[in-house]
C-alpha cells in the first residue's frame, strides 16, 4: 500500500519584515519573541546613515562632536561609523551611534549591500575616498574620487575644507574656524559647537573610583595629568624629556596638587625616562592596557598639560580642564570649550607648519613658556 505524503499548505500571508533598528533577521530581538509575527519593542530604521571616518584617532574622537548636529537634522535616523581598528572603542558607549564597523573585507561587503540615505565621506584620504565612491546611497556629501584618482569636494559646502588643505596661507594664517565648524558644515550640518562625545561605561567609572582611591587621589586634591607624547607620524610636536622634568620639578612644591604622567605604547619608554629623574614627586600610570584604560587614566586627572594629540582630544572629550602648547600644527583648529589655555608661539614665522621634519632646531617646542603653565595650575588650584 502506498505511503499517503502530507503537504503543507504554503502560507499566502507575506513575511512580515520588521522597519526596527534592532531586527537583524539572525534570532529574535527578545528571547522568546518571533520578530517575523509581531515587532514587541519597535524603533523605526528612519534614514540610514553612514560616517566613514578613517582619520588617525584624535580626528575621529573630534568627529562626534558632529552627532548632535546629525540628529536635530534626521531625529528619527539609525547612525552607522565605520573606522580603522585601533578608533573603534572610542565609539564605545555613544548613545547616538547605532552601529560601528571595523575597516576589515567582511564589513565593506555588508555596508556595499545597504542602501543609505546618506554617507558622510569625511576624510580627504583616497581610501575612503574610493570607499565612499563603492556605496549606494541617496546622498553622499564630503569628499571623494574623481575618475582621475584625484580627491574632490562632493557638495558645494565641502570645498572651504577642501580649498583649506590646498592653501597654506589659508590653513596657517587666515581661517579662524575651529576644525568642527569645518567639517560640520563641510557636511552640510548646522554649527551649534556641540562637545565631543566620549562617554566611559559604569564599570570604567568604577575603575577610575577604584584607582583614585587605591593610590590617594581622592583628599580634595587638584590632580594634574602630563600627557607626555604623541603619534609616531608628527614626533616633533612633544615638549622635550628635559622640559618634562623640569616642569614636574617645579610644580611639585605646589600645595594642593597632585602629579599625574599618562600616555599610550608609544610613550612607554619616555615615560619611564621621566618618572627615572623625578622619582616619586609623579605617579605613573601604565601604558599598555589599551585604548579604554587609557582613557580611564586620563579621567582621573582634573587637568591635562599635553600637545596638539590623541591624549588632548581625549582631554577635551572627557571635559578636563586642558593646558595644550602648538608649534607645527593649527592652534585655531582647536576648541578647548572655554576649558583651559593654549600656548601658542608668538612671532615665529614658520609656526605653524606641519612639516615632519624641523629646520629650526624646534624653536617652537623650546619658545613653551613653563612659567604660564605653572600660573595656570595654580589659579585652577585655587578655584578647586
Amino acid at each position: 500500500m502506498a505511503k499517503k505524503i502530507i503537504r503543507k499548505k504554503k502560507s499566502s500571508k507575506k513575511l512580515f519584515i520588521p522597519d526596527c533598528k534592532r531586527f537583524t533577521g539572525y534570532k529574535p530581538c527578545f528571547p522568546g519573541t518571533a520578530c517575523y509575527k509581531e515587532c514587541v519593542d519597535h524603533q523605526p530604521i528612519g534614514k540610514k546613515i553612514l560616517i566613514v571616518n578613517l582619520d588617525a584617532m584624535g580626528a575621529v574622537v573630534q568627529t562626534t562632536a558632529m552627532l548632535p548636529a546629525i540628529k536635530r537634522k534626521y531625529p528619527n535616523s539609525h547612525i552607522s561609523w565605520i573606522t580603522l581598528k585601533n578608533s573603534y572603542r572610542l565609539l564605545d558607549n555613544n548613545p547616538l551611534l547605532d552601529a560601528v564597523y571595523v575597516w576589515e573585507p567582511e564589513n565593506w561587503l555588508i555596508l556595499q549591500q545597504i542602501e543609505f540615505d546618506v554617507v558622510y565621506q569625511t576624510d580627504k584620504t583616497k581610501r575612503s575616498c574610493a570607499f565612499g565612491n563603492t556605496l549606494k546611497a541617496k546622498e553622499k556629501i564630503g569628499f571623494g574620487l574623481n575618475k582621475s584618482g584625484q580627491i574632490v569636494p562632493l557638495n558645494k559646502e565641502a570645498e572651504y575644507s577642501y580649498i583649506l588643505g590646498l592653501d597654506d596661507d589659508l590653513k596657517f594664517h587666515k581661517n579662524e574656524q575651529y576644525g568642527t565648524q569645518i567639517l560640520q558644515e563641510s557636511m552640510k550640518l548646522k554649527f551649534k559647537r556641540d562637545e565631543y562625545i566620549l562617554e566611559l561605561s559604569a564599570e570604567e567609572k568604577q575603575f577610575c573610583d577604584n584607582y583614585k582611591s587605591e593610590n590617594g587621589l581622592n583628599n580634595g586634591d587638584l590632580i594634574v595629568g602630563f600627557n607626555t607624547g604623541c603619534s609616531y607620524l608628527y614626533q616633533n610636536k612633544k615638549m622635550t624629556i628635559d622640559q618634562h622634568v623640569q616642569l614636574i620639578n617645579t610644580m611639585y612644591s605646589l600645595k594642593g596638587i597632585r602629579l599625574v604622567i599618562v600616555g599610550g605604547p608609544e610613550d612607554t619608554e619616555r615615560n619611564a625616562e621621566i618618572v627615572r629623574r623625578v622619582g616619586e614627586k609623579v605617579l605613573s600610570t601604565p601604558t599598555t592596557e589599551g585604548v579604554r584604560r587609557g582613557i580611564c587614566y586620563e579621567n582621573i586627572c582634573d587637568v591635562i598639560i599635553t600637545g596638539d594629540s590623541f591624549g588632548m582630544h581625549v582631554a577635551i572629550g572627557l571635559k578636563k580642564q586642558v593646558i595644550a602648547w602648538f608649534g607645527l600644527s593649527c592652534w585655531n583648529e582647536i576648541d578647548v570649550y572655554d576649558r583651559g589655555i593654549k600656548l601658542i608661539p608668538t612671532g615665529l614665522f614658520c609656526a605653524p607648519c606641519w612639516k615632519k621634519q624641523c629646520p629650526h632646531n624646534l624653536e617652537c617646542i623650546s619658545m613653551i613658556d613653563q612659567h604660564v603653565i605653572v600660573s595656570e595650575v595654580k589659579r585652577m588650584a585655587a578655584k578647586k
